[in-house]
Formats: structure tokens, C-alpha cells, sequence
């Protein structure tokens, strides 16, 4: 009975064993696909910057010819908006090195 236990413990093991992947291969495969949804991230990133920005510029000049007098306010909070949303993908483009 002990014989039978150790032999199936060793078929056990060879199966792992040959079964097993390099841990290095996962990681580095891993890293690519990341770093490429990063860079679509970031493009989808500048693409929702642009549509605030259009959006925005709508908003302030619908307010602007109206006479409404917080004109200011809103189109410092939109370009501000677009500035962050550009900026922020920037640097994290440029601190990560992707």
C-alpha cells in the first residue's frame, strides 16, 4: 500500500511538473497586454478630452450670448476640464514610459 501511494504521489508530480508554465513568460505577457490597452487608454483618454472640450465650448457660448453673468466660471470649469483630462494622460504616458 505504501509502494502504491509513492507511485502514485511521483505520477502525481511528473503531471504537475509537465503541466507547470514559466512564471517570468506569464508576467512578461501579462506586461505586454497592458502596456498596450495603456496606449488606447490614453488615445480614449484625449478622445473623451476632445468631446468635453466641444461640449464645453457649446455651453459657453450658448451662456455668452445669452448674457448669463457666471459666463466666466463655466468656461474656466470647462477648460480647466480639458486641460486635467490632457495633462493627466500625459504624464501617466510619460511616468509609466509607455
Amino acid at each position: 500500500m505504501k509502494k502504491q501511494i509513492q507511485l502514485l504521489t511521483g505520477i502525481m508530480l511528473l503531471a504537475i511538473s509537465a503541466y507547470a508554465q514559466d512564471g517570468n513568460a506569464g508576467i512578461n505577457q501579462a506586461t505586454t497586454q497592458v502596456k498596450s490597452y495603456f496606449s488606447t487608454g490614453t488615445n480614449l483618454m484625449y478622445a473623451v478630452g476632445a468631446i468635453v472640450g466641444l461640449v464645453g465650448a457649446i455651453k459657453v457660448y450658448k451662456k455668452w450670448n445669452d448674457g448669463e453673468h457666471d459666463t466666466g466660471k463655466v468656461a474656466s470649469s470647462w477648460f480647466g476640464s480639458c486641460i486635467f483630462l490632457v495633462v493627466v494622460a500625459t504624464v501617466l504616458k510619460s511616468f509609466f514610459g509607455v
